[in-house]
């Protein structure tokens, strides 16, 4: 992991905040606004891979990394390794602890423990709510160590503490201090914030506890071109030497709800584009896409030495009968205050994500189920309130309809 980056300044960031925002005051359309700034060609050669600091970590990576969490098949981690990918993301509660399973007999089988970074998560919402410091404290640790044991390891290299939804919770007191303690015993080699809900507050909240943490895995796709905050956040926490690992980075890819890109563009060309979009932004590291197949790991990690757009894929990111936010939830949570049974709207936005565009039903039936343990399901008047305050006007009622048809 230490080929040295070859890929050119694109100054994306300067395009992204002052330009599409300037753009969009002048009126134009938001394919327009993504046109104007064409990134600059690629300097990498062909085939060699674009490599990034993970901020102060030390870690050097690829810039296509691997999801672990949509898939059980072991062969498809290996052929991942194989094609160049060297960190694997997943998590404590990924299938109940089996993904992490499959990750650490993977890597074990291989032998490549050395030359791999190994990524996880732990302490839930459901998991640390109720609990005070010291309980919190050894519920981490606890968790840790489940972690190491069925990923057959001494160690993690990024221990993150999973779904942050506000930045009062990153300095919350029994986690750090559990952090600092794996750490000082080797067990985890960078500490971390995954975050998919008010992303932009987390992240300046990492940074101010930037003794602690090191990493922060946020959400990022291009239906939020223009969260302009989000995308000073990401080069805020770059700047302070905290490492950014891309998530959600293709909003659903192809399985949109919108029609008509999935009518005039083919599966490759969405995906693929949508994935150089954020790569091109050089604040982020690297991404953990999902691969499902053999074929979406071809797709994705291709990007990995090449992040200009090809015809194709201009033409798609410069179309403007494309709808950009292709109905994707942000979990702004904005849409709460106006529910009047209290629904936990961003939670089931999750999971018909997870079951309608991902098609990881097993993944979509866990968190429908710890939901209900943890809070119930409220029930939907369809008042459409949410859907008025929703930021890419989300049709909430009608996703959630069809959430009780799946899982009734």
């Amino acid at each position: 992991m230490s080929e040295k980056n070859q890929v050119s300044r694109r100054g994306f960031l300067a395009s992204a905040t002052t330009g599409l925002v300037t753009a969009s005051m002048l009126g134009l359309g938001t394919g327009q606004i993504l046109a104007q700034d064409e990134p600059k060609k690629d300097e990498s050669k062909p085939g060699k891979l674009i490599m990034r600091e993970l901020g102060k970590t030390g870690m050097k990576l690829p810039i296509i990394s691997m999801g672990v969490g949509g898939t059980n098949n072991p062969a498809l981690v290996k052929a991942a390794y194989e094609a160049g990918v060297r960190m694997f993301d997943t998590a404590s509660n990924y299938g109940y602890g089996r993904n992490e399973q499959l990750v650490g007999q993977v890597i074990e089988k291989m032998g490549v423990r050395d030359k791999v970074a190994i990524a996880t998560k732990t302490h839930v919402p459901n998991q640390r709510r109720g609990l005070n410091p010291e309980q919190s404290k050894a519920k981490f640790l606890k968790n840790t160590e489940g972690s190491l044991s069925r990923l057959r390891t001494d160690y993690v290299d990024i221990m993150y503490v999973h779904d942050i939804r506000d930045p009062e919770t990153v300095s919350e007191p029994g986690a750090i201090e559990a952090l600092k303690e794996l750490k000082k015993a080797g067990k985890v080699k960078a500490a971390g914030i995954a975050t998919h809900s008010r992303m932009a507050e987390v992240i300046r909240a990492t940074i101010e506890n930037k003794d602690v943490f090191d990493v922060v895995l946020t959400a990022i796709n291009f239906t939020m071109w223009d969260d302009t905050e989000l995308l000073s956040a990401i080069a805020e926490a770059h700047k302070a030497g905290i490492g950014v690992v891309a998530m959600k980075t293709q909003a659903g890819g192809s399985r949109w709800p919108n029609p008509e890109s999935r009518a005039n563009y083919s599966s490759e060309v969405i995906n693929v584009a949508c994935l150089k979009w954020v790569m091109q932004n050089e604040n982020i590291c690297t991404s953990i896409p999902g691969y499902q197949d053999f074929e979406q790991l071809g797709q994705d990690f291709a990007v990995a030495s090449n992040t200009e757009f090809n015809e194709d894929e201009s033409r798609f990111m410069s179309d403007n009968s494309i709808t950009l936010g292709m109905g994707f939830c942000r979990q702004c949570r904005k849409c709460l205050a106006s529910c009047p049974n209290d629904v936990e709207i961003p939670d089931l936005m999750r999971i018909h994500m997870y079951s309608k565009q991902y098609g990881n039903f097993e993944l979509a039936r866990q968190t429908m189920d710890d939901l209900k343990r943890s809070r119930g399901l409220a029930a939907c008047v369809d008042c459409s309130a949410c859907s008025a305050q929703c930021a890419n006007t989300v049709d909430i009622p009608t996703r959630i309809e069809e959430l009780k048809l799946i899982y009734a």
